[in-house]
């Protein structure tokens, strides 16, 4: 479908929510729009002239209150000469996905930074750049980002010309920092990571500090960069990614498997068969449900309170015996693939889900209500890690990170997949804008969750769990959303020839969250670093160790050890009381 075709031919009041969004469009910009796509109601693909990119961006994020998912930047110069940089929004309140794509001429391979009106763009236009070397003029900080820090400056992998298996010399480069502040040139430097043993990947923070209070950061991550996204066009094809998809995070690997899914399906225009669709997302929500128990103990961990911890992991633990039972795996479960799933639910199984979360139902509302009585834990959690909800969403933050900050996204909502269409259930929000906030969000949907359950499993549809995808055109594109627990998961196919993907881009709810996390810090004290960070539900670790610089006394160093971090933790607590 045609721009020209939606105004000739469509009459306004036949007009879709996606068509009456493209005719708005099309009448403020014209000549920007080079072509229009509407494959399905609830997506929207634009292609626009890269030097109307900043008003359009303006438009679709101010007025239309479009929400950047993330960027995508694709090689289609053997194809056509060109560069592709795509940003793809989100339209919560219509359920819609807009992709806005710009062409890059592969001698100019230039854009214009849209940062100055979207914030969250600050890190999709530096991994672009990284990736593929398509450069946003004008960006603020146009610092490395996703590569290591010796990689060659004129090697950008996610060019067709770069074999997937390409691996540079060694070299000796300090990592780019950022310019500092007048303020943050006088304050004390803590270092912060890249290793810290209670989380599961890498990330490093300089933190800036005045006695013990934070007044700035910055941010280094990607460690665990593993390149997977390049493996799809060289290596895996479309059966195959879902596991390789699976393996994106050690908690929320189902989401991923079948977000991946999903967007292949999408291209594909393939009929998932119902009962799989209710397969998943009963799949889902166990994972949600085991994910925030986690969550809570590691939380609790963080701040000493390690009764907490042992507590929501035991209660936890009969949920993994559960999907090992039902899929042979205690987390990696291997059961999606595009079309359907692999293993089906016998009545033995839907038996023991309900007796599992009937128990999990019980002793989790004990813990949680016997938590949020807890007058240490509440001092050590309201008004920390603070996040309003103006910067939430020029952070584009989801889940239950912009849930606590009163904004009300949840993707099982609106844009439901899966079974979600068929379901009763209200998202859990929260006013409060700090941890407190996520705590009580991430509590109500683990309820949330087992009501979902129950409700599925009442209705589960008989019938097939795979439904045949058979050959994939080439240059269709799909977009796969899904809830994940730390918030909303994404994953993009254009699909190509040989059975693979062309492009396949994945955004992980962490993304948007770890870029927050500044604001979150600024006024807090050291103390209260690792809840902050923690109450994201990060994808990376931290370190037991940190240095401060002491100005006052010769620059003298100090190096604090884990039970330095406690002791100063238990102190705050006392002051507190």
């Amino acid at each position: 479908m045609t721009t020209a075709q939606v105004t000739m031919t469509t009459a306004p009041e036949t007009l879709t929510k996606a068509q009456k969004i493209l005719q708005g469009i099309q009448e403020k910009f014209g000549v920007a729009l080079i072509s229009a796509e509407n494959p399905r109601p609830d997506r929207l693909f634009l292609k626009v002239r890269r030097e109307e990119i900043r008003p359009i961006t303006d438009y679709v994020f101010n007025t239309l209150k479009g929400r950047m998912v993330m960027s995508i930047g694709t090689d289609k110069t053997p194809v056509d000469g060109h560069y592709e940089v795509s940003y793809l929004y989100a339209l919560d309140a219509e359920g819609i996905a807009l992709n806005l794509k710009e062409l890059v001429p592969e001698n100019d391979p230039v854009v214009p930074s849209v940062a100055g009106i979207v914030t969250y763009a600050n890190w999709n236009e530096r991994e672009v750049y990284d990736l593929l070397g398509v450069k946003a003029e004008g960006h603020p900080d146009p610092r490395r980002l996703v590569l290591a820090d010796d990689w060659p400056d004129d090697v950008f992998p996610l060019r067709k010309s770069v074999p997937y298996n390409f691996k540079p010399p060694v070299r000796d480069v300090k990592p780019p920092m950022r310019e500092l502040t007048e303020r943050e040139k006088k304050s004390t430097i803590v270092n912060v990571g890249p290793f810290f043993p209670t989380l599961e990947e890498a990330a490093s923070f300089r933190l800036f500090v005045e006695g013990e209070r934070i007044i700035g950061a910055d941010y280094r991550g990607f460690f665990a960069h593993r390149g997977i996204e390049k493996l799809t066009d060289n290596v895996l094809d479309y059966n195959q990614i879902p596991f390789m998809a699976e393996r994106i995070c050690g908690i929320c690997g189902f989401v991923h498997s079948a977000c991946y899914c999903m967007a292949v399906e999408h291209a594909a225009e393939a009929e998932v068969p119902p009962r799989a669709q209710y397969i998943r997302a009963v799949m889902m929500e166990l994972e949600r449900i085991h994910s925030h128990l986690l969550w809570l103990g590691l939380a609790a961990h963080y701040l000493g309170f390690d009764t907490v911890l042992m507590q929501s992991w035991r209660i936890r633990e009969p949920i993994m015996w559960l999907v090992e039972a039902i899929t042979g795996n205690r987390k990696t479960y291997g059961l999606n693939l595009p079309g359907g799933v692999r293993r089906d639910f016998t009545n033995e199984h839907c038996d023991k889900i309900l007796e599992v979360i009937a128990k999990i139902e019980k002793e989790a509302g004990e813990l949680v209500a016997a938590a949020a009585e807890d007058h240490t834990l509440k001092m050590r959690l309201v008004d920390v890690g603070r996040l309003t909800p103006e910067d939430a969403r020029l952070l584009c933050c989801v889940g239950p990170t912009a849930r606590a900050s009163g904004v009300n996204i949840d993707a099982r909502k609106d844009f439901p997949y899966c079974a979600f269409p068929d379901l009763k259930f209200k998202p859990a929000v929260q006013h409060t804008n700090d941890i407190w906030g996520r705590l009580l969000v991430r509590a109500e949907e683990t309820f949330t969750s087992i009501d979902l359950v129950r409700q599925m499993l009442a209705r589960l549809p008989e019938g097939e769990i795979m439904a045949p995808v058979g050959n994939i055109p080439p240059w269709r594109e799909g977009v796969g959303v899904a809830e994940a627990p730390r918030g909303e998961c994404v994953h993009y196919v254009e699909t190509g020839h040989d059975n693979r993907p062309y492009r396949w881009r994945v955004r992980a709810a962490t993304y948007p969250q770890l870029q927050a996390v500044p604001y979150m810090l600024e006024g807090m004290h050291v103390a209260d670093f690792p809840i902050i960070v923690g109450s994201i539900d990060p994808c990376f670790s931290c370190t037991e160790r940190l240095i401060t610089v002491d100005r006052g006394n010769a620059n003298k160093l100090r190096i604090y050890e884990k039970k330095d971090l406690l002791a100063m933790s238990r102190r705050r607590t006392q002051e507190l009381r």
